[in-house]
């Protein structure tokens, strides 16, 4: 299953040998449980808004800047397209006030030993998200300590276009000056699929949540795994093919 998927992707980009270096690595659901509460921190949001919404529908919406999902809100209720910069920032802190009052920040199970696997087989780590919440980024020092550089992420705060937009992940590859057929993304929603994707990456989803596998594949995941600790198992000899 893994060496059709890497031929499959050498074919599409018309390389004869693939060699990863580099894993462009995402961090909501993917190194921290959070999404739950990003989820319930949202919905409360929107409610107060006067907006209708789903809890889970955030879940999709997994990747997207803060700003762009506020934008998308509002458009889809009233109509608005002149949400402005202030309104996105003072709404956007009331959502990250609700977010830091309910959650408990723990790492997705088997996270850890992923990112070690990486660090221990030479493999060069660069976040990648689009959040901008502050305790989890300043959480990664701490709970992921050793394995994201500073000067090796990519926040809401750096890009223009969030997920789908390739730009986070291309700015990525910018941090450590690596092209696409160097780097995979390993990513848990259909947005960063789809950034990762049309970077040009190799693109490993993890379902860490209610999000099903064929809406990962539809948005361009060459691998899927159904869990971080069936990811983890697998991902030594994985990288023996990624490596080359």
């Amino acid at each position: 299953m893994f060496q059709e998927a890497i031929d499959r992707y050498k074919s599409d980009n018309n390389i004869e040998q693939l060699h990863i270096t580099t894993a462009l690595i995402d961090m909501d659901g993917v190194l921290y449980d959070s999404m739950p509460y990003h989820t319930i921190a949202w919905h409360r949001l929107a409610t107060e808004l006067g907006i209708k919404a789903e809890r889970d529908e955030f879940y999709l919406y997994e990747g997207m800047t803060g700003a762009a999902t506020i934008r998308k809100l509002i458009n889809r209720a009233f109509g608005r397209t002149d949400v402005t910069d202030e309104e996105c920032r003072q709404l956007y802190a009331k959502k990250a006030q609700y977010f830091t009052e309910i959650a408990t920040i723990k790492p997705v199970n088997d996270a850890q030993r992923m990112t070690a696997i990486l660090r221990d087989n030479d493999i060069e780590r660069v976040l990648v998200t689009g959040s901008g919440q502050i305790n989890l980024l300043n959480g990664l020092n701490v709970d992921y300590a050793g394995i994201f550089d500073q000067d090796k992420r990519v926040t809401a705060l750096d890009v223009k276009h969030g997920k789908p937009n390739p730009e986070p992940y291309l700015k990525g590859m910018q941090k450590v000056n690596r092209c696409a057929t160097q780097c995979m993304v390993i990513e848990n929603a259909p947005l960063g699929v789809e950034s990762g994707a049309k970077a040009g990456c190799f693109v490993i989803a993890i379902t860490t949540g209610p999000i099903p596998v064929e809406k990962m594949k539809d948005a361009g995941a060459h691998l899927v795994f159904n869990s971080m600790t069936e990811f983890a198992d697998a991902l030594p000899l994985l990288l023996n093919l990624l490596k080359g």
